[in-house]
């Protein structure tokens, strides 16, 4: 899609939301990086709505992931989305319902792509598989895809690559982007953008997270 990839900072940690979110994100909101976002799980959704309100009176672009696969825990997770008003619902497995609700809404809908299990979120399924089922969603409407690619059970960095060339929309590469050497794999492929949470709170790319957040987004804008 374009040369330098955004980076969305997640405040996540194995999946899941870290309780001081809304510390590290003012702490950080100064930093280079423009998209933000965070799970579905643990804050209360009070605590959401307000930080995601803290986001956008920063500029930021927000996103909520929705690690859920069942019908209903999907549909609960884009209704959440709603009600906190982001601009973008990541995850989730694609549905006509989910889809619907966010275009009501003026949500941008990026589903999970192949089949994904677990939390931590483990992806399978072959790429032609993924190929013919993201042009299916598509054709729905969907605005573009969220990626496991790191999460994926084969050879990630030729999936992503693949992937990324095969559909014309947006993707979001998420999950385990810890390594400059994955950084350059995330640069080769040229997806929309891409996720990085837990490998700020391990230091994977400095120490302080503000550090870290500018290393990474000085490193892909070159």
């Amino acid at each position: 899609m374009n040369t330098n990839p955004e980076l969305i900072v997640m405040l996540t940690h194995n999946d899941r939301t870290v309780s001081n979110a809304q510390e590290i994100f003012e702490a950080c909101k100064n930093s280079k990086a423009r998209f933000w976002g965070f799970k579905e799980e643990p804050l209360p959704l009070e605590d959401m709505k307000r930080l995601y309100s803290v986001m956008k009176k920063c500029g930021k672009m927000t996103f909520l992931e929705v690690v859920a696969y069942t019908d209903a825990e999907c549909l609960a997770g884009a209704e959440m989305a709603v009600e906190c008003g982001v601009d973008v619902l990541l995850g989730t497995m694609y549905s006509d319902s989910i889809r619907e609700l966010c275009e009501a809404h003026g949500l941008k809908y990026m589903p999970f792509i192949g089949k994904v299990s677990g939390r931590p979120s483990v992806l399978e399924g072959s790429l032609e598989e993924m190929i013919d089922e993201a042009r299916r969603a598509l054709e729905k409407g969907v605005y573009g895809f969220d990626l496991l690619g790191y999460r994926y059970a084969g050879d990630a960095a030729a999936l992503n690559k693949a992937f990324v060339q095969a559909i014309d929309a947006p993707v979001c590469l998420a999950g385990s982007i810890n390594s400059y050497q994955r950084l350059d794999e995330v640069k080769e492929a040229s997806p929309w953008a891409f996720t990085i949470g837990g490998a700020f709170f391990e230091g994977k790319f400095g120490t302080s997270f503000e550090e870290q957040i500018n290393a990474v987004c000085d490193y892909v804008a070159r």
